[in-house]
């Protein structure tokens, strides 16, 4: 814990407010920034430093730059907690809340809201981390199944859900032939069927490592296919390797790796 030298614990005070809300409702930084000094004091605090955000939005915690600052120096442990007036000060993004609030719970930053009468510095307190911890964690996991299901689904549609093999290119989000490398796939294919010469000798000719050659001569991907968790489903791009070719060439693999 970073400590002043009268031996106190030092707090981060975060404050922002919108032009908007100031107008409309008076909500000002003074007012904020009054209270906090007034909590952080009552609880044994020393004021470490006063981070604004005037005028700014509570949509993305990344455009704010007291805001950046301030989790940046949280990081750095340049004090043991940050105080604000209420949640909706520091982000109306439950995602942005709980992940960042996640991000200071690794860092042994304590966290305090007034108005809302969360902090963490006591036992109740680090049970309402834990459970935004949990919503944390959650929320990854639904994000994780989404983008599972996501891929999965332009799988079985044909789509490309990787970056783009060696011989084709990205456009559009659809995968096209690179005239250039494509060509020399094609090349390589046909030389591995019909050279003796060994797999490094070649894989050196093409720029590829043993196991880049090995990987380029079993992608189905040249056969049109494309391939998710084990699944292949036909692709919907053009293929660059017959399936004959394609077939004789996974045969004198397996004889040279019996």
């Amino acid at each position: 814990m970073t400590l002043s030298t009268q031996n106190k614990p030092l707090a981060a005070i975060y404050i922002r407010v919108s032009t908007e809300e100031q107008v409309q409702h008076g909500f000002s930084l003074a007012a904020q920034e009054d209270a906090l000094k007034n909590y952080c004091s009552a609880l044994g605090y020393e004021i470490y430093k006063i981070y604004r955000d005037e005028g700014k939005s509570a949509k993305d915690i990344k455009h704010r730059p007291a805001m950046q600052e301030m989790l940046q120096e949280a990081e750095q442990k340049k004090f043991s907690a940050i105080y604000i007036y209420k949640l909706d000060r520091f982000s109306r993004s439950l995602k942005d809340l709980i992940l960042t609030i996640e991000k200071l719970k690794e860092w042994g930053i304590d966290f305090i809201s007034l108005q809302d009468r969360i902090e963490t510095a006591s036992a109740s307190g680090k049970l309402m981390f834990h459970i935004i911890s949990a919503f944390a964690e959650f929320e990854r996991n639904i994000i994780g199944e989404r983008t599972s299901f996501g891929m999965e689904k332009k799988s079985r549609e044909g789509g490309a859900i990787t970056k783009p093999p060696f011989g084709y290119r990205m456009v559009d989000k659809k995968l096209e032939i690179n005239p250039e490398t494509g060509q020399k796939v094609k090349l390589l294919f046909e030389e591995f069927l019909t050279s003796r010469e060994s797999l490094n000798k070649l894989a050196q000719k093409y720029g590829l490592t043993v196991n880049g050659l090995k990987k380029v001569l079993t992608n189905r991907a040249y056969l049109g296919d494309v391939k998710f968790d084990g699944e292949v489903s036909r692709g919907i791009h053009q293929p660059l390797i017959t399936e004959d070719t394609f077939h004789e060439v996974q045969d004198k693999i397996k004889s040279k790796n019996p």
